[in-house]
Formats: C-alpha cells, sequence, structure tokens
C-alpha cells in the first residue's frame, strides 16, 4: 500500500509554494498548452507512452479460496479471522455481482437482504473479470504491484502474476511489473534475483508490456523521506542501471516533489530520478479536490514536465479519482480534471491509482452504487453520497473517456464527457463554461445590452456562461446575472432577462462528436450564425452553425 499520510497535504502545498525552481517556471512554461510543452526528445507512442495504466493490487484473498495464504488477506486486519464491522482493512464495499465465486463473510447482510460476500484475487475469473473490465472500458495497461516476495506471500503473489499474464492475453490488455520496495529489508540484491529468477520470464508473453523495443518494469518507492525507504541514492541508482543493462525500460513510482527534493523526497536524489526513462510521481493524500488539482498542475506537474522534456524522460503523472470515505470524488468531475489537466500538460502517458485499492478508498473497479449494497449498519460511503447517481463502473468509464482524451480521439475538454449513468446526459450544472461555435470563435453576451453574437477570438467575461438548472430537465445560461432569451425564435437572441421563464429554458442535447446543441421551448435550436449574424433561434435541425464546444 503505498504512502497516503494526509499530512503531506499541507506540507506539500507549502513547498510547492515555496520551492518551485525559479528558472523553470516562467510565463511560457506555465502556459500549459501542448505546444509550448512538446518534447522533441519523448519516446513514440508504444505499450505506456501515449496509453493509460492502472495499478493493479490483485492483493485479496480469502479462508478457503484454495490461495497458498489462506488467509482474509488485506480485506481484514486480523487475517485469520472472517470481515466485519471490528475486522476490517478496506474503506470502499466493491460491487460482486459480477464475479461467479465469492465468499462469506461475518458482516452482516447488505441492505437489500443479500448476504455480504467478498472476492477473491486468486480466483481465475476474478482477474479474468477485472480483464475483461478493462477491455470493455479501453484501459490499455495493468501494472501489477510486487512487493517483497520473499516472505509469507511470495508464493500467492506468484500466482496471481500467472493468472495476470493469462488474463491480459486472453483480453488483449497489457501489463507489466511493478516492484513497490517499501519495506524490503535486503532489496538491493533479492530485486535482481527476483528479477532474473521469475519475473523476466513473463517478458516473453505477447501480453507483456514493451516500450522503445524493451520490457517494461517499475520501481516504486526510491527516494521517499522515510524510514521505510531507507536506501542512499547510489543504491537506487545501482539497481535502476542494473535493470537498464537488463535491456528494460525503466519506469521511477517517486515521490511528489522528487524535482526540487523537498518534502517527501529525500535530498540529492535529482540524478538518481534523473536515471529512469519514464518518471511518474505520486499524488495519493497529496489532493483531495479540483482546487488542489489545479494547484499542482501549476506549481508541480508543470515544471515536472518541463524538465522531463529538456532531459529526454518521459512523464506519466498519476490520477486519481478521490477517496470514497472522505467525499473527494465530487461524481467525477474531479478525476476529470486531472485527466484534463495532464492531457493538457501534453503528458506522455497516465497513471491512474489505483483500479482495486478499496482499502484506501481511491478504486475504480465496481464500488457499491448505493446503501442498498453495502452491509446494514456499515458506514462505507457508496457512489451515490453526494446525492447523484453513479452506477457501479463509472470510473472504469470515466477512465476509458480520459484514455480517449489522451489518445486524440476526442478533444480536449474540461467538462467531463462521460455520463454516471450509461446512457445518461452529462450536463455541467452551476459550472462557468465557454461557448465556441463552428467558426472557432466564442459566443457574447455583448454585455447584456445588444443581440448576442459567436464572434470573440478571446473569452473574458461577456463569453462566461453559468450553467443553471432550469427544473424539468431543462437548462438557463447566465451572464453578468442576465439570462438568456431564445426570443421565441422571432428575432435574435438576447441575453438580458433578470428571470427564467420558457423562453430562457434550453435543452441541453449532446452530440455524437462531444459537441452540445441548445434546443428553446419554440423546438428550434439555437444558432451561432457563423459569427455574420447575430444569434437566433430558429433552427430546426442541427447544422453546423447549431453546434457549440464546451470550454475549448
Amino acid at each position: 500500500m503505498k504512502i497516503s499520510n494526509r499530512v503531506l497535504v499541507a506540507i506539500s502545498l507549502l513547498f510547492a509554494m515555496a520551492c518551485t525552481k525559479k528558472s523553470l517556471l516562467n510565463e511560457a512554461t506555465l502556459s500549459g498548452t501542448k505546444n509550448s510543452l512538446a518534447n522533441a526528445q519523448a519516446s513514440p507512442v508504444g505499450d505506456v507512452v501515449g496509453k493509460i495504466t492502472v495499478g493493479y493490487q490483485g492483493w485479496f484473498a480469502c479462508t478457503g479460496d484454495g490461495s497458498p495464504i489462506n488467509a482474509w488477506w488485506h480485506w481484514t486486519q486480523n487475517w485469520s479471522q472472517s470481515p466485519s464491522s471490528s475486522n476490517n482493512g478496506i474503506k470502499s464495499w466493491p460491487d460482486v455481482r459480477d464475479y461467479a465465486s465469492t465468499y462469506t463473510t461475518a458482516w452482516p447482510a447488505l441492505n437489500n437482504g443479500q448476504p455480504a460476500k467478498l472476492f477473491s484475487s486468486f480466483t481465475d475469473q476474478t482477474v479474468n473479470t477485472h480483464f475483461l473490465w478493462m477491455q470493455q472500458n479501453n484501459i490499455d495497461v495493468a501494472a501489477l504491484q510486487r512487493f517483497n516476495p520473499n516472505g509469507q506471500e511470495g508464493p500467492i503473489r506468484d500466482a496471481i502474476t500467472a493468472k495476470v499474464k493469462t488474463a491480459a492475453e486472453t483480453y488483449g490488455r497489457k501489463f507489466y511489473i511493478m516492484y513497490d520496495v517499501s519495506g524490503w529489508t535486503n532489496m538491493q540484491s533479492e530485486i535482481k534475483t527476483d528479477w532474473t529468477n521469475k519475473m523476466s520470464a513473463y517478458t516473453s508473453s505477447t501480453a507483456y508490456a514493451y516500450q522503445n523495443g524493451k520490457p517494461v518494469v517499475c520501481i516504486w518507492g526510491f527516494g521517499f523521506n522515510d524510514d521505510n525507504h531507507p536506501w542512499s541514492a547510489a543504491v537506487c541508482l545501482d539497481v535502476i542501471n542494473w535493470f537498464k543493462n537488463q535491456g528494460c525500460y525503466v519506469i521511477g513510482g517517486v515521490p511528489t516533489h522528487w524535482l526540487n527534493e523537498v518534502s517527501d523526497s529525500r535530498p540529492a536524489f535529482l540524478n538518481t530520478y534523473k536515471a529512469f526513462n519514464m518518471i511518474s510521481p505520486w499524488m495519493v493524500g497529496r489532493i483531495g479536490n479540483v482546487n488542489d488539482a489545479d494547484y499542482f498542475y501549476t506549481n508541480v506537474n508543470t515544471p515536472d514536465q518541463v524538465y522531463c522534456n529538456a532531459n529526454g524522460i518521459d512523464y506519466q503523472p498519476c490520477v486519481l479519482p478521490g477517496d470514497l470515505q472522505e467525499r473527494q470524488r465530487a461524481h467525477g468531475d474531479f478525476m476529470w480534471r486531472q485527466f484534463y489537466n495532464m492531457v493538457r500538460l501534453g503528458c506522455q502517458g497516465i497513471y491512474v491509482s489505483m483500479f482495486d485499492e478499496y482499502n484506501e478508498g481511491n478504486q475504480i473497479a465496481k464500488t457499491a452504487e448505493n446503501i442498498s449494497q453495502i452491509p446494514a449498519g456499515s458506514a462505507f460511503r457508496t457512489l451515490d453520497e453526494d446525492g447523484t447517481a453513479c452506477s457501479s463502473d463509472y470510473y472504469l468509464r470515466l477512465t476509458g473517456d480520459g484514455g480517449r482524451m489522451l489518445k486524440g480521439q476526442i478533444a480536449l475538454t474540461a467538462v467531463r464527457p462521460t455520463p454516471t449513468i450509461p446512457g445518461g446526459t452529462v450536463i455541467p450544472i452551476g459550472q462557468t463554461v465557454t461557448l465556441k461555435g463552428a467558426n472557432n470563435l466564442y459566443v457574447c453576451s455583448e454585455g447584456n445590452t445588444q443581440p448576442m453574437i459567436c464572434n470573440r477570438t478571446v473569452a473574458q467575461s461577456w463569453e462566461q456562461f453559468t450553467v443553471v438548472d432550469a427544473g424539468g430537465g431543462k437548462v438557463a445560461l447566465r451572464n453578468q446575472g442576465n439570462y438568456v432569451c431564445s426570443e421565441n425564435g422571432t428575432q435574435p437572441v438576447n441575453c438580458n432577462r433578470t428571470a427564467i421563464g420558457p423562453w430562457e429554458q434550453f435543452d441541453w442535447v449532446s452530440n455524437s462528436d462531444g459537441s452540445v446543441s441548445f434546443r428553446g421551448s419554440n423546438g428550434a435550436y439555437l444558432s451561432a450564425e457563423d459569427g455574420v449574424l447575430r444569434m437566433t433561434c430558429n433552427r430546426m435541425t442541427i447544422g453546423a452553425t447549431e453546434k457549440f464546444r464546451i470550454n475549448q
């Protein structure tokens, strides 16, 4: 389990503000555009560059599942005892409806009357189901976590590695070994032995991830400034170079503040970090809302990317759904903001933390949707905790859409395109948005003094509209306290109404190309008139001039 000490949030923010390297932070580098951050030395698209990778723990077992450990591995505090309210090791309750084999716990029955059961990662069908979910949601790669394999857990970890290989081959996904060296006493020698004697054999699989023609391996934990990661820069550099000499492409799971070597990073480690082929800084416990994400984008991720660009290192930032138990998720808006920020940054890949980390509550795998699907009397928060219903697979679908944006399959957009329920429509109620017409210019309210037009090259105050819930599934658009009015299609559109009536209500129509259209109460669509004429609401079909791109 990775570091998630919440005390580090405040420390990280302070250090990010005070210690950012000035030479990297000029106005050009802070613009956040892909053009200004283009990395001429970046690796070409491969199995990790240009792809979405998810951290895969695969570390759950149950007594009686036939596994070598034969215990409630990671489900509980006391693995020898059944999971219960007094012996609990998880923050979120999984949705287990897709599993053929589940195991009865000592938790009370679910609120829907079904017995409270859990899955085992040792069961073939469980691993296959997880990789099927990855396939269904276009998630490219699983980074299989591998902790010190020489103790009690070694045999089950070895067995699950073989199961992951088979599942990845079956469902057309890639995987690679991600060593988490936390607490590994004899790491320097034993990690080399483990790779040579066991893990390197997996690189012959058609499902094993390759980048730049080399098998991928990740080492998570070098440079963290705590007693669980005590090695010197020289020891860590030796291990990195050893793997590179084996012909591997080596990813580093590094501290958040690796670049400045402060806060969670040990000092004098930059040359060691620089030896990695790809840098992937940890973010769990550092951000918890959209404002945090934006702050780190400007003050941490941007200088990270600039440094990597200048030094020929690929950059794979970490994106997380948020701790469900701490109500960080905002029905996906928190995670989507991170996807948006990292794609506009120009990163080489994205690492999602985590696929199945029910222990820390930051899993994207299927999770209880509502109170009916959790044990009676339990305090588990469900995906609808903020009042918005979300399907159990919602964060899988959201991750898939983040991957599509990374790959350029959908346009860069700050507005989450993924409906919380399949088939639903995403409407950014309460958000302030810009509307860009097919002429690539912004819709302008004209300061509420004359009919609206779509001809502005820059979005300022007159070009920003708040999406308001008008009731009955309708929306209204507000600028500077006034609402957009269709004028019932009889004259050009104005933004001068102080209250919402029928003419100020619109249907938000999501088009298949990612654009939106607005249908007035007269049944006609709002038209930009290509910026040549004042806007109208009198088109009976949707053409190019009736489509608008949000926040672009």
